[in-house]
């Protein structure tokens, strides 16, 4: 049958990224707990096309897509790239994989087991040499703070709100997701629970009223403990309060470069 997509194009355009947006696909992903976890990811997959052809081959992004779901994660990401790009006879690949991650999380006060859903990410590009380019994990993680000013102003009580924190790293080693979220975790007012019985609940509005903080508060946390990893070499943090007594979201966002690259 007639190849349509590698007749030559007359324009002689270069494209930077042609490819697949927003597949649906289940996946395998490592869990540092029970080993893997199978979950359902949305995936772009791109490649540059010469400008010497009129097209790409579509399909091609799905057969290595499907031949690699078994298991996807930061080690093998590099491979994937490399196999777009030989595959699709393309200069560069890009790939990002989001996908929600679930954590057993206890109760803090009865121990009630339940699952909280983190959603994550990883995204990458490799260039014509095939070498890395750009390769970064995200995760966005719920927490509860409470309001300092608040606190300090009313004679009692004090206004707390759920809110996102969203964090992204480059990094030299593999490291595990629930690592990242429990550092997030911990510089929030409080945690974020599914299953919360009274005493547990008691446990937490306390626990958030002794321990208020501003988004500000909640990014400069974050960014004091990743600054000292030496194995991340960028990071970017996000807060995004929903305020509840206000018709506005509060926000924070910092960017830091740790240190040298040292490759992945």
């Amino acid at each position: 049958m007639k190849d349509i997509q590698n007749l030559l194009d007359s324009r002689k355009i270069e494209i930077d990224k042609v490819g697949v947006k927003n597949i649906t696909y289940p996946i395998v992903v490592l869990d540092k707990e029970n080993g893997y976890q199978h979950t359902i990811a949305t995936i772009d997959m791109y490649v540059s096309l010469s400008h010497t052809n009129k097209a790409t081959h579509m399909s091609r992004f799905v057969e290595i897509l499907h031949n690699n779901q078994s298991m996807i994660n930061m080690k093998n990401f590099p491979g994937i790239l490399r196999e777009m790009k030989e595959k699709l006879n393309a200069e560069s690949s890009h790939l990002e994989i989001r996908f929600p991650y679930f954590m057993k999380k206890e109760a803090p006060i009865t121990k009630k087991p339940s699952y909280m859903e983190y959603n994550c990410g990883v995204c990458g590009s490799m260039d014509g040499p095939g070498k890395m380019k750009e390769f970064k994990v995200y995760v966005s993680v719920p927490i509860n703070t409470l309001c300092p000013c608040s606190k300090e102003i009313s004679n009692y009580g004090a206004h707390n709100q759920r809110g996102i924190v969203r964090v992204c790293v480059r990094f030299k080693r593999f490291f595990w997701i629930e690592d990242l979220i429990n550092i997030i975790e911990g510089c929030a007012s409080s945690d974020v629970y599914s299953l919360l019985k009274r005493e547990d609940e008691k446990y937490v509005t306390e626990k958030a009223y002794e321990n208020p903080k501003f988004v500000e508060d909640v990014v400069r946390d974050i960014a004091e403990i990743l600054s000292k990893d030496d194995n991340i070499i960028w990071f970017s943090i996000e807060a995004e309060n929903h305020e509840s007594i206000h018709n506005h979201s509060a926000y924070a966002y910092l960017e830091r470069e740790n240190q040298s690259e040292g490759g992945v």
